[in-house]
Parts: C-alpha cells; sequence; structure tokens
C-alpha cells in the first residue's frame, strides 16, 4: 500500500468533532509551519455539533466546574478546565467571529442561535493550517519509529504525531461509534470496565399510565436510592413524559448514575418529587393543615390536570371508603380529614414516587458516552500519553461525562486546546 510522505510529516487529528477541530486549530497556532491532516469517516462533519442545543449548540456554561463531571476524579477534571475556562472559550469564538450569549439556563449559545455558525467557524480556522478529509475512516494507527502509520480506507498517511479525537459510542451514526477505544488499545491504552450511556432517556413498561400522558413536561426533582435506602444522586430541573418513559434535563442527568449503580445494585430506585420545592416533611405538615383545599384540589394547582388524576388514582384506588363518606371520592374531601394512611400514601406519591424505569434508550439516543479511556493514563497538562511517545488524546474518549447544559462541550473545548497545543 502507497504510504503519503511529506517532507514535513503532518500531525493527523483523527476526528473532526469538537474536540478534534479544537485540537487541529490550536496545534497548527503552536506551529504554523507543520501540517495538520484531520480524519473522519463522516461525508459530512460535526454531526453532534448541529444538533446540539436543538440545532443551536449550547457552546457551553456560564459555570463550569469539576462538580458537573462524573467519571474520573475531580481533581483530575478540574486540572484539565482550568487550562482553558469559559471566559477563554468566550474569546476565542469571539475571534472566530461568534458572539455568544448567556439565557436563563446559564447556557451559551451563539447569537445566531444557529449550531452551523459554530461548526463554520471552525472549519474556516481549521483550513489556515491544514485541511480536513472525510470519508476517511482510521481503522488502525500503528507506531513505528519516529512516528505512525495512520490506515484505513485510503492510501497509508505516515505521521510524526497522533491526536485521537474519535469520541466514545453516543449516537453512532454521527462516527462516534466506539471504534477509538480499539485504536487507543492497540496503542498501549485501557478502558474502564464499563462503557454505558450516559445523558439517555430512560424507558417504562408498555402498559404503564405514564405513557398516556405523553408530552406533559413540568419541572420535578428526581432522586437516585440504593436498595440500602442512601441517596446517591438528585437532579432539579425539567422531565418529559413520553411515549416511550422519561426524558428531560433532570432524567437525562441523573440516567448515568441509574445505570452505573443498577449494574451492581439491581433494586436501587429512581423516585420523583412533583413538588420540588417541599420535601416529605413539610408535605405531609401540610396536608395536616389543610382545611378547605381536598387532595385533588392541591395537586391541581401545581401538575397538570391529566397527571394529577392519574397520580391520585394510584393513592386511593385500593384503598377501603369508611361507610360515612362512602359516598364522597375521597381526593375531593379536605385533606386533614383523610386518614393517616391515606396522607402517608399521598405524601410518598407527591414527593417519592417511584418511576417504573426498566432500561434506558441506548447509544442511539444517548448525548454523551460514561467510561473510557482513564484520564491517569495521560499528562493532565498536555493530554500526552504516559504509555505511548507522540499520542494526543481529547474529547469524549475518555472517562469523563459531564451534565447537560454546554458542560461536555466545554470538555471538549479544554480538552481540545491542551491536546494540540501540547
Amino acid at each position: 500500500m502507497t504510504v503519503e510522505t511529506q517532507s514535513n510529516t503532518p500531525l493527523v487529528v483523527v476526528g473532526a468533532g469538537a474536540a478534534g477541530l479544537m485540537a487541529a486549530i490550536w496545534a497548527g497556532r503552536a506551529n504554523p509551519q507543520r501540517k495538520i491532516i484531520v480524519l473522519d469517516g463522516a461525508s459530512k462533519i460535526g454531526k453532534k455539533i448541529l444538533i446540539a442545543g436543538g440545532g443551536r449548540c449550547n457552546v457551553t456554561h456560564y459555570e463550569v466546574t469539576e462538580d458537573a463531571y462524573a467519571g474520573a476524579s475531580r481533581n483530575a477534571i478540574r486540572k484539565v478546565l482550568k487550562q482553558f475556562d469559559v471566559s477563554q472559550t468566550i474569546a476565542f469564538f469571539a475571534e472566530l467571529g461568534v458572539e455568544l450569549k448567556r439565557e436563563e439556563t446559564g447556557k451559551l449559545f451563539p447569537t445566531t442561535d444557529k449550531a452551523q455558525t459554530v461548526l463554520d467557524a471552525l472549519v474556516d480556522e481549521v483550513s489556515r493550517y491544514g485541511d480536513i478529509r472525510t470519508r476517511h475512516r482510521v481503522e488502525s494507527v500503528q507506531k513505528v519509529t519516529g512516528g505512525f502509520v495512520v490506515s484505513g480506507n485510503f492510501d497509508d498517511i505516515v505521521a510524526d504525531r497522533v491526536v485521537l479525537a474519535t469520541g466514545g459510542k453516543s449516537i453512532p451514526k454521527t462516527g462516534s461509534d466506539g471504534g477509538g477505544y480499539q485504536i487507543a488499545m492497540a496503542l498501549g491504552h485501557t478502558t474502564t470496565e464499563q462503557i454505558f450511556p450516559a445523558l439517555v432517556p430512560l424507558t417504562i413498561p408498555r402498559d404503564h399510565w405514564f405513557r398516556d400522558l405523553k408530552g406533559i413536561t413540568l419541572d420535578v426533582t428526581v432522586e437516585l436510592w440504593s436498595s440500602a435506602g442512601k441517596r446517591l444522586a438528585s437532579f432539579t430541573n425539567s422531565l418529559l413524559l413520553s411515549h416511550f418513559g422519561l426524558t428531560g434535563p433532570a432524567v437525562l442527568d441523573i440516567s448515568r448514575y441509574l445505570l452505573d449503580v443498577r449494574s451492581t445494585d439491581l433494586d436501587a430506585q429512581l423516585t420523583i418529587n412533583w413538588f420540588p420545592k417541599q420535601n416529605s416533611e413539610s408535605f405531609s405538615a401540610l396536608l395536616k393543615q389543610e382545611k378547605k383545599r381536598s387532595a385533588l384540589q392541591l395537586f391541581r394547582s401545581h401538575l397538570p390536570d391529566r397527571l394529577a388524576r392519574s397520580l391520585l388514582a394510584t393513592v386511593f384506588e385500593d384503598l377501603d371508603v369508611s361507610r360515612d363518606v362512602k359516598m364522597v371520592r375521597r381526593e375531593q374531601l379536605p385533606t386533614n380529614q383523610l386518614t393517616k394512611l391515606e396522607r402517608r400514601r399521598l405524601t410518598n406519591t407527591a414527593t417519592r414516587f417511584i418511576a417504573p424505569i426498566v432500561g434506558d434508550r441506548g447509544f442511539d439516543f444517548a448525548e454523551v458516552t460514561a467510561g473510557g479511556v482513564p484520564l491517569t493514563e495521560v499528562h493532565l497538562k498536555t493530554m500526552a500519553s504516559r504509555v505511548c511517545d507522540g499520542l494526543h488524546l481529547c474529547g469524549e474518549i475518555f472517562d469523563d461525562d459531564g451534565r447537560i447544559g454546554g458542560f461536555n462541550f466545554q470538555w471538549a473545548w479544554a480538552s481540545g486546546y491542551l491536546a494540540g497545543h501540547g
């Protein structure tokens, strides 16, 4: 097979996603004389950028700390993030002509509200230092004396340095199908024992009444509990009932923790507090004190009618009705007239409703991957491999995943910057 050689042996970036484009830009800026080649198997690059934030691309979040991430140690994540922070990200994109605006959620979007603006700016900047070759799927990277041989459905390319920015396994139709893990392992790296979907919608049984309420969205608190009764994670944000189950920011954020825990604790439970400003104690006290409003009125004052009635049906449907009130539906009584058992069940339904989660929608619908190459295997100042000289890694290939809202993009910008600049 013909080997492509140049007087100035190129740096090859494998993967033209957010991290890969960032790495290519900063590699070119660090050494303008060096040829940069970015290889990607897709016919059109940047698909994850284009679909992010509903097609608007939430470039980052106004406040990013290591606490928004899981996987690797918080200390390691902090060391990477602080070397290219949010202020530097804003300045970088402004330099490329992309002005960002902050919304109420804390997310930063381009003022054009178009993800294409972000992608075009990155691609244009890469073109100053090299070229992006689409439909070039890398199948192997071999370490040789003085560099690497990069092989795939193209003539072999000799490179003195390689940046692996292949992504994880989330949304494989965009190109991140997990192939980068095999390349990394062939070069001496390892991966975590578990690699699983994160920021992924969760599924419920086909016959559950949740499915009849598809389209309802509201703010809730979702909590993860171990089988021993320990609270492991909690998120307050929007939830969306869907034809398959549950999604929305709160559910997506907690999904990786649920999937991780259930790998060893099958009885771990996800609960929903439909009244996020209340806890069990305060809600129970409210029921005892309420002399006018019924359970139905109380639930309907905060929840959509269909949801309120469905939840109350789970409370009262199998409880005996006292003779003196047999002509009155229990949910229509002032709550202080209910029995202690009824108030307890109302409280549990309102603040610790057990979500009947049976699975998730998998990598096809996951926004990011949990697990991957451990950060301990790279130098955190440069993302240079500790096991293979001349190799750098960046982006989603690492065991590091952030919450929804621009955090994973910030990781891509920061780790890409270090991998390219290093």
